[in-house]
C-alpha cells in the first residue's frame, strides 16, 4: 500500500484561470502555479518497455483520456506508433512483452475492484475494421476472480503459469495457459494454503511459499506430489525468493533470519538441504538489500541495489560497472536504472531524480551511442520545481526516523505553512525521487515532511519492528516529532501544520486528529481506515495469507486484549476529540480499506454536529487511477488547505474537473451507513477519548 496517489502528466484542453494567494512571508519569490494538469493529467508517453529482441518499444499513451498501450519499431518517430488497446475508461494497470515478443501481456480490473483478468495481443495482427486496433485475448475470462501472474518463463514463451482464485477466494490454484491458443491446465491445486509458487530459469516447478497458522513464513521444495520443508522464519522475519541460479541448483533468496540478524541479506538456498550461503549484505551496515539485477543473455547476477537516503548499487560485472560508470557521467545527479535485449547489447536506460519525472533513451553497448526517446511530463516546468532533501530527527523515545524534506523554492524557510506526509503501508516506504504531492505542495508555498516512521520497511528488523502494536502510538508519535522537528527549526508556524495521506497514510491521518488534536490545523484522508476492527473483518479473502502477519503486527481482533488495544487505537473510538478541518476522500469500490471505513467516521463527525467534507468516487478502488479523478481530488484538497493553513491554490479548474468534482462530492447528511454483518451501524464515540498517541 505504498503512497496511494501518483502523478500521471499533462492534458492542456483548456487553462484554467491560476489564483496566486500568497503562502507565507515574501510569497511573491515563489515560482508561478503549477497547473494540476500538468502535475497529475496524463503523460504524452510513460511506462516503455523494449521488446526481446530490441526492434520495438511499447509504451502507454492517452486515448480518449486514457492510458492505453501503443508501440512502434524503434527506428520510427512516436507519431508512426500504433495503438494495442481500447481502454476508455480505466488506465492499463501493467504489461509486458513475451519472451519471443510475439504477445503483449496486460492485466485490467473493474473499477478498482483489484478482480484483475489477463490479456493478450499481437502487436503485428492487422487491425480489426470496426475498432483499429489488434483484437485481445481475454486468457481468464471469470469475474470476480483476481489473477496472479507466476512466471513467463524464457524456455517456453508462449506459456505464462498463473493463479486463479476461482475455486477458493483464498488461495489460488496454479495454471499453466498456452497464450497463442488460450488452453488452460490444472497444475497443482492450492489445498496447502501456498501464498507463491516459484519456477527455475528452465521452467520448472520448484519451490513454494506457505504462511503457517502462527504466521511464520516457510519455503517449501515443490517435489511432484507433496511438498518438503527446508526454510522458515518467523512472523516477523522475511525470506522471499527472487530467483533460481544458473545452473538452477540453488535459489537467490532474501532473508534476515536469525536472532543477532538486523538487516535483510541476500543468500543462495540448496533446495535439497536447505542449507544457505550469504552473497552480500549491505557493505554499509545500514539498510536492507533492496534487489538484484540479472543479465539476460548469460543468467549471471550482475548487479545488487540498496534503498538508503538514495540509491547506492555495487556492479559485480566489469562491463556492466563501466557502461553504469559512462552513463552516470553523461547523466549527472541521476538515479539511473535500465532494462536489456535478450542479448543484453541494447538497454532502455530510465532516468530520473527529485526534479526530473524521468527521461527515457536507447543506449547501444557496443558503441556506447545515447539515443533519446521521450521525456515524461514534456510541458512541465522543471526550473519552478524543488529540492528534496534527506532528514533524520530523533522521535520522542529518541529514535531516530528518516525522512524527507521538500522546501517551497524562492522564498524563506521560515514560519510556512507545513503538511506532513505519511506513506502507505504501513509496511513501506519513501524514496528520494520526483514525487508529484511532494512537488504540488511545495509550489503551494508549503514545507512537505515524508517521514519514513518505525514500521518502515528497508532499515532492518528493529526498526520494522519498533512498529508492532503501535499503530497509533509510537509510530504516530514519529509524526508529531516530525511537526516539533519542523517548528523547533524555524521552518513551520506551528498553527499552520496539516496532515494528508493515503492508506495507512490516511489512518495517520484520521489518527493525527483524533489523537493528537492540538497538532493539525487541516488534515485530508485518503482511503484510510478509521475503525482497525471492521478493517481486519474485511479484508479481501485473497489476503489470507497475509491475515496471521496483520495480526502479529497490528493486534489478534480474536483475544479480548487484542480486540481491546484495536479499539483504542481506532480513530473512530476518539471521534469526541476531533476538532480539525477534516476532508475525507474514498473510492467506492475499494475491496481493502471499503467505503465503511470512511463513512463510519463521516457519519460519527456528522452527528456529533461536527463539519466534514466527503468525496466518494463510484469508479475508483483502493485509490484513485483516473486522472479526472485524481484533479478533482487535489482541486479540492488544495483550496481546503489553502482555507485553513494560508498557502496558494489553483482557483478552478477545466470544466471536464470542475463538473467531476460536483458529481463525487457528497453532502455528509445524506450518507447512510450500511449495516455490518453483525447488524451494526457506526460504533457510538466514546464520551472521553483516550490519546494513545501522547502516552
Amino acid at each position: 500500500m505504498k503512497r496511494i496517489l501518483s502523478g500521471f502528466g499533462i492534458l492542456m484542453l483548456l487553462v484554467p484561470v491560476l489564483a496566486a494567494q500568497p503562502a507565507a512571508q515574501g510569497g511573491s519569490a515563489l515560482p508561478p502555479l503549477i497547473d494540476r494538469e500538468l502535475l497529475f493529467g496524463n503523460p504524452e508517453i510513460s511506462n516503455a518497455q523494449l521488446s526481446p529482441d530490441g526492434k520495438y518499444l511499447a509504451f502507454l499513451r492517452p486515448w480518449q483520456d486514457t492510458r492505453n498501450i501503443w508501440f512502434k519499431r524503434v527506428d520510427e518517430p512516436f507519431s508512426a506508433a500504433r495503438r494495442l488497446t481500447a481502454e476508455a475508461k480505466r488506465p492499463i494497470a501493467g504489461y509486458l512483452w513475451t519472451y519471443d515478443g510475439k504477445f503483449v501481456l496486460y492485466v485490467k480490473d473493474h473499477d478498482g475492484d483489484e478482480n484483475f483478468n489477463l490479456y493478450s495481443v499481437d502487436p503485428r495482427e492487422p487491425p480489426k475494421a470496426e475498432t483499429g486496433i489488434p483484437a485481445s485475448r481475454d486468457l481468464t475470462g471469470l469475474k470476480g476472480v483476481r489473477v496472479l501472474i507466476y512466471s513467463v518463463p524464457k524456455h517456453d514463451p508462449d506459456v505464462v503459469y498463473i493463479g486463479l482464485n476461482d475455486r477458493d477466494k483464498a488461495w489460488h490454484d496454479l495454471y499453466r495457459v498456452r497464450i497463442s491458443t488460450g488452453e488452460k491446465s490444472l497444475i497443482r491445486r492450492n489445498t496447502e494454503h501456498i501464498a507463491d509458487w516459484v519456477f527455475d530459469l528452465g521452467g520448472q516447478l520448484r519451490m513454494a511459499t506457505r504462511t503457517a497458522d502462527n504466521g511464520d513464513t516457510e519455503i517449501l521444495r515443490a517435489d511432484p506430489d507433496t511438498f518438503a520443508k527446508v526454510y522458515a522464519c518467523s512472523v516477523f522475519e522475511t525470506a522471499s525468493p527472487v530467483r533460481f541460479e544458473k545452473s538452477g541448483r540453488r535459489m537467490y533468496m532474501a532473508t534476515n533470519h536469525g536472532s543477532d540478524v538486523n538487516l535483510i541479506s541476500l543468500v543462495l538456498l540448496d533446495p535439497a538441504t536447505g542449507q544457505t550461503e550469504m552473497v552480500e549484505s549491505d557493505p554499509l551496515k545500514r539498510v536492507d538489500f533492496g534487489f538484484a539485477a540479472f543479465s539476460e543473455a548469460t543468467d549471471e547476477l550482475v548487479a545488487t541495489y540498496y534503498a538508503d537516503d538514495r540509491w547506492r548499487h555495487y556492479f559485480r560485472d566489469p562491463g556492466y560497472g563501466a557502461d553504469n560508470d559512462w552513463l552516470q557521467a553523461k547523466l549527472p545527479g541521476m538515479e539511473i536504472f535500465t532494462g536489456g535485449t535478450l542479448d543484453d547489447q541494447t538497454w532502455l536506460v530510465n532516468a530520473s531524480s527529485d526534479r526530473e519525472p524521468g527521461e527515457t533513451y536507447l543506449f547501444d553497448r557496443r558503441s556506447r551511442t545515447l539515443t533519446f526517446e521521450y521525456r515524461i511530463r514534456e510541458k512541465l516546468p522543471r526550473e519552478a520545481l524543488a529540492e528534496m532533501k534527506a532528514v533524520r530527527y530523533a522521535s520522542s523515545d529518541g529514535l531516530e526516523i528518516p525522512a524527507y524534506l521538500t522546501l517551497p523554492k524562492g522564498m524563506p524557510a521560515r514560519g510556512l505553512p507545513a503538511l506532513i506526509l505519511p506513506h502507505g503501508g504501513p509496511w513501506g516506504r519513501d524514496m528520494w525521487s520526483y514525487d508529484a504531492l511532494a512537488q504540488f505542495y511545495a509550489n503551494r508555498g508549503y514545507a512537505v515532511l515524508m517521514p519514513n516512521f518505525r514500521g518502515s520497511t528497508g532499515y532492518g528488523k528493529k526498526f520494522l519492528d519498533a512498529g508492532n502494536q503501535e499503530w497509533g502510538r509510537m509510530m504516530q508519535a514519529d509524526l508529531t516529532a516530525g511537526v516539533n522537528y519542523l517548528i523547533a527549526g524555524g521552518i513551520a508556524d506551528p498553527k499552520r501544520v496539516g496532515i494528508t495521506g493515503g492508506s495507512y497514510g490516511g489512518y495517520a491521518t484520521l489518527a493525527g486528529v483524533a489523537f493528537t488534536p492540538d497538532v493539525y490545523a487541516a488534515a485530508v484522508d485518503i482511503v484510510g481506515p478509521s475503525n482497525l476492527m471492521t478493517l481486519l473483518n474485511s479484508i479481501p479473502p485473497y489476503w489470507e495469507s497475509f491475515r496471521k502477519i496483520l495480526y502479529a503486527r497490528m493486534g489478534d481482533p480474536n483475544t479480548p486484549e487484542g480486540k481491546a488495544e484495536l479499539v483504542e487505537r481506532s480513530p473512530l473510538t476518539s471521534v469526541a476529540n476531533i476538532r480539525t478541518p477534516l476532508l475525507v476522500a474514498q473510492g467506492a469500490n475499494d475491496p481493502r480499506v471499503n467505503r465503511r471505513e470512511a463513512e463510519q467516521i463521516v457519519v460519527a463527525l456528522r452527528d456529533r454536529g461536527f463539519p466534514v467534507e466527503y468525496l466518494l468516487a463510484p469508479d475508483e478502488g483502493h485509490g484513485f487511477a483516473r486522472p479526472v479523478n485524481i484533479m478533482a481530488l487535489y482541486m479540492a484538497a488544495e483550496k481546503f488547505f489553502a482555507g485553513h493553513l494560508g498557502g496558494r491554490y489553483q482557483e478552478g479548474g477545466t470544466p471536464e474537473v470542475t463538473a467531476r468534482l460536483a458529481e463525487i462530492t457528497v453532502d455528509p447528511k445524506k450518507v447512510v451507513l450500511e449495516k455490518n454483518a453483525e447488524g451494526e451501524g457506526a460504533p457510538a464515540p466514546a464520551p472521553k477519548a483516550a490519546t494513545p498517541a501522547d502516552r
